[in-house]
């Protein structure tokens, strides 16, 4: 069988099940997979929010990032997942980097300065890194429009984050900005390792991989802040099991497995919608005033994720 320099396939598996692990499946599905991953992750900023109100920002970002990793080694134990192999190790490890610790603290800190409505639209740029990281792993070639298209699109949603802010920036902002290219690495690099390795299992080995650092730490902020955790209310510890189960863990069944289907620079426009249902459910939990021109911009970018996807010419 042959096989082309930048799959890769384990050698210590049947062939048909490594031709069919490396080809993606029906483009629909690889869609649909992506949508239902979008409509958890949706939930997670307003979660994330609602989490901080009585427990402490780090616990709840290294609190996930361990919860989940427990839950990940337990379903590797006792589905025996195979170990990552060859450059699989190095995707998972940038998996584990970008969305197993990135974004979650960055994200977590970030909304103690904004609220979720407002993360949400600058989250709305994960879509464009996605495809620019996508591009740099896959070494596709782009066209220009594309990148202009990109820029424009960078540039609208600072624009948002300026306006909504008063007119200046803030320390929110710059953390949600530096969370967006975390987790666009860590979606690229996931993507390419499903192809070969599966979609849950790439998320739950970088899960498992990054327990090392993620344990310790929660246990030691567990210890820390003892009085403030047994005095959170059902609230907070509800926000706190969503992300840990549901946008840590479960999210990405779907996530990876759609990105591996359908392609990472395809299926990851999709997240364009997670800035409406973002917004929408800020509005729901928290009563959030949502800014009128929020709509406006929302609708800009989506305008130009449809002139992107007809303009790219993925190669």
């Amino acid at each position: 069988m042959t096989t082309n320099s930048t799959d890769y396939r384990p050698s210590d598996e049947p062939a048909q099940l490594r031709q069919a692990a490396a080809v993606p499946g029906p483009a629909g599905s690889g869609l649909l997979l992506g949508l239902l991953g979008v409509m958890v992750f949706s939930l997670s900023l307003p979660m994330t929010r609602l989490a901080n109100t009585d427990l402490p920002p780090l616990f709840v970002a290294f609190g996930r990032m361990a919860g989940a990793g427990l839950l990940a080694a337990l379903i590797v134990l006792l589905l025996k997942v195979r170990r990552p192999e060859g450059s699989e190790w190095r995707d998972v490890l940038w998996s584990a980097a970008g969305v197993v610790v990135g974004f979650p603290l960055l994200s977590t800190l970030a909304v103690k300065y904004v609220n979720a409505s407002h993360a949400g639209v600058i989250n709305g740029l994960l879509p464009f890194f996605t495809a620019i990281a996508a591009a740099l792993l896959y070494r596709e070639r782009l066209q220009r429009a594309f990148w202009l298209l990109c820029a424009v699109g960078t540039g609208l949603v600072c624009g948002f984050a300026w306006l909504a802010g008063g007119g200046a920036w803030n320390a929110g902002d710059a953390l949600m900005l530096l969370a967006v290219l975390t987790a666009a690495l860590g979606y690229a690099a996931g993507g390419v390792a499903s192809r070969t390795l599966g979609a849950w299992q790439t998320i739950c080995w970088a899960l498992v991989l990054s327990l090392p650092l993620t344990l310790p730490a929660a246990l030691w902020l567990t210890g820390a802040h003892l009085p403030d955790l047994r005095s959170a209310g059902l609230p907070a510890w509800s926000g706190f099991v969503y992300v840990t189960v549901m946008s840590q863990l479960l999210g990405f069944f779907a996530w990876y497995g759609g990105l591996a289907r359908g392609g990472v620079a395809r299926v990851g426009q999709i997240q364009l919608l997670q800035i409406f249902l973002t917004a929408a459910a800020a509005g729901l939990f928290f009563g959030e005033a949502i800014p009128w021109f929020l709509w406006l911009f929302a609708a800009a970018v989506v305008a130009l994720i449809v002139l992107l996807r007809r303009t790219s010419a993925l190669r």
